[in-house]
């Protein structure tokens, strides 16, 4: 269907006897994203992605591939490629032998050969490619499901926990790799728990927990609705406490828990006039610093409540957490 998003899920749940793996789920991955759907083991994301590729059946709800229900025919797959959990391989054969059997079973392809060679190139993989997969590292592995998947040339490529028990080395591979691929025009959604990988990769974001979407939307939209908070350290904090409650400009002023004060500021105007005001008053500052709320501050106040959020719901809550 022309002009309809990679993927759209809407009332998506899962039930396996009294357990509700996945609970109305709703999220819409548009093109060109780097999709991020973060959340704890166990919140129902590989049940979620089984779901999308049609690999399970859903107890309730819809998902749509490109316009397309994966559930009503294997054509709804055409141009979507992925792995979830680990990709899987004859250990006993070569890496180029492996993609070529996973070339055929689409049929015969004058164009494979070629493929194969400019999926492994792409992937790093051309070096080894003729090594037995037994003898690749883990993330040579994951790797290599990449290649596989890519040999499909994917519009929408679905990537279960890509990074999971890689060293450091190979976790800036995998995400270069992922940058290099959504370079190239490929929509990326990106399983993950690892907080850092998600905030470095993605533009957008589903948070959920036991199941449930707490939050979908664009890191740039969380990070402007949280705004900037201040640390402040003075001479003397409780005189700093009367200036800052007098002050035009200065809210939702609190302690922390290891000395000194956290404050919002409408703008830096606001932060000048309090700074003069405090060196006027006697309480001079020894420590002023903005901070930018991050991605794991809001992963645990949605994740540890569990409430749907709205921005200005995240907004509230990133007041909430300690400098």
């Amino acid at each position: 269907m022309t002009g309809a998003a990679p993927i759209e899920v809407r009332g998506l749940g899962k039930r396996y006897g009294e357990i509700l793996a996945v609970d109305d789920v709703d999220l819409t991955v548009e093109s060109g994203d780097v999709f991020g759907y973060l959340g704890p083991n166990g919140a129902g994301k590989t049940t979620s992605l089984r779901m999308m590729l049609g690999l399970i059946r859903p107890s309730a709800g819809s998902v749509r591939l490109f316009g397309r229900d994966p559930q009503l025919s294997v054509a709804a797959l055409e141009g979507v490629a992925g792995f979830v959990e680990a990709p899987c391989f004859y250990p006993y054969l070569s890496g180029r032998t492996n993609l070529e059997l996973c070339a055929a079973l689409d049929g015969p392809d004058d164009g494979a050969p070629a493929r194969i060679e400019e999926v492994l190139e792409i992937v790093g993989l051309r070096d080894r490619a003729t090594d037995k997969v037994g003898g690749y590292s883990h993330g040579m592995r994951q790797r290599l499901g990449i290649a596989s998947a890519l040999l499909r040339q994917p519009r929408l490529l679905i990537l279960d926990e890509p990074t999971t028990g890689l060293d450091p080395g190979g976790m800036r591979d995998m995400r270069q790799l992922v940058r290099d691929l959504a370079a190239r025009g490929i929509t990326v959604l990106l399983s993950s728990h690892l907080l850092a990988e998600v905030e470095e990769l993605c533009n957008r974001v589903a948070i959920v927990r036991r199941g449930r979407v707490a939050y979908e939307g664009s890191l740039a939209e969380l990070r402007r609705a949280a705004g900037l908070s201040y640390r402040l350290r003075t001479t003397d904090d409780e005189r700093a406490r009367r200036v800052l409650a007098a002050q035009s400009g200065i809210a939702e002023v609190s302690d922390l828990s290891n000395g000194g004060l956290v404050f919002k500021a409408a703008g830096e105007g606001a932060v000048a006039e309090l700074s003069l005001a405090l060196v006027e008053s006697g309480a001079l500052v020894l420590e002023l610093i903005p901070r930018q709320a991050t991605l794991e501050d809001l992963f645990f106040q949605l994740t540890e409540d569990g409430a749907t959020a709205t921005p200005d719901d995240v907004a509230a809550k990133i007041a909430q957490v300690p400098v």
